[in-house]
């Protein structure tokens, strides 16, 4: 099977495409274009994994782009986006052109290619502060953020390319994704880099939101076993651990295993607008579950203790600047 992952170079396309070319299926690593001939944390993966894999340099913006390098694949991740909260209520112009124009070129590009399946990446803030838990695929929408509003819209025109074209559309929305290689911008490598630094005071924002953390390749291999079922056309599938635990409690943990006499002080740039911040997201898994045969693999604990092993490697932790918040 041709596979083609749109955002390969970040954090969660990086771990999805390595995992499947270690199940043994062609892949193409749509990349961002850059004069540093850069392929992201692709450049980082083993060279017996990486010299498997056509890499394609565009910009998920361009739909000629996009259209060229679905040629020929069977399947199609799109995980390129635009991901960041607080630069998004910086810069929503962009969010609306890579997040929803860039879906849209996929779309557009699998109607006239006739793409057996594509897999389109959503995400667990569509949903807004949890009405009800565990979090259902029916759960409400609520755009708490230009980011989540963007991704909303993504999901929608997904929606209607599978009503009205018959399109094999998948929505796939992870809860929120953490290990190795993420963005300084996450909490969780927030956190670890500035103990690995050394710093005694870590800066945080809002300590009392609930998050629903799955580790990356258990995300991953959510991706490939929805792929794989064909009960999943037409749907949205939840990837989440169905559990929750606050930003607080997760930073007095990992504290705890890094330098116990590190503390916590707020930091007011990295609190959100107050009807912005999603406060509790707890994500059911049972459809997961229900139409694949996905299991979770890894606890918090374990993940977190992998995650803690990566950001400890020097040659890992000099890649983030600690001291600086990172929108």
């Amino acid at each position: 099977m041709n596979i083609l992952v749109t955002g390969a170079d970040g954090f969660i396309g990086s771990h999805l495409t390595e995992e499947l070319v270690r199940q043994g299926y062609n892949v193409k690593a749509f990349v961002y274009y850059n004069s540093f001939n850069s392929w992201g944390w692709l450049d980082t993966l083993p060279e017996d994994i990486k010299s498997k894999i056509e890499i394609f340099s565009g910009d998920i913006r361009d739909p000629n782009g996009v259209r060229i390098a679905m040629e020929g694949c069977d399947t199609v991740f799109h995980l390129a986006a635009l991901i960041a909260i607080p630069f998004s209520y910086h810069s929503p112009d962009s969010y609306v052109d890579t997040n929803i124009k860039g879906t849209l070129n996929v779309l557009q590009a699998a109607k006239l290619l006739n793409t057996e399946r594509v897999l389109v990446t959503s995400t667990s803030e569509v949903y807004g502060t949890a009405q009800f838990v565990p979090i259902t695929e029916e759960h409400p929408f609520q755009g708490q953020s230009p980011y989540s509003a963007t991704k909303i819209g993504a999901d929608r025109l997904a929606e209607s390319f599978y009503r009205s074209f018959d399109l094999s559309v998948t929505i796939v929305r992870p809860f929120n994704t953490y290990g190795p290689r993420q963005s300084a911008r996450a909490v969780i490598p927030t956190i670890i880099t500035q103990l690995q630094n050394g710093f005694e005071e870590i800066k945080l924002g809002d300590l009392t939101p609930t998050r629903d953390f799955s580790y990356v390749k258990d995300t991953a291999n959510g991706f490939i076993e929805i792929a794989k079922s064909d009960k999943t056309i037409g749907q949205e599938i939840n990837i989440a651990t169905q559990s929750e635990i606050s930003i607080g409690d997760l930073a007095t943990e990992i504290i705890h295993q890094i330098n116990p006499k590190a503390k916590i002080i707020c930091d007011q740039q990295r609190i959100r607008p107050e009807k912005s911040e999603v406060n509790r997201l707890f994500g059911s898994n049972e459809k997961l579950k229900r139409l694949t045969d996905w299991v979770q693999q890894y606890s918090l604990e374990k993940g977190l203790k992998e995650t803690i092993e990566w950001f400890s490697k020097e040659e890992n932790l000099r890649k983030y600047k600690a001291s600086i918040y990172n929108v």
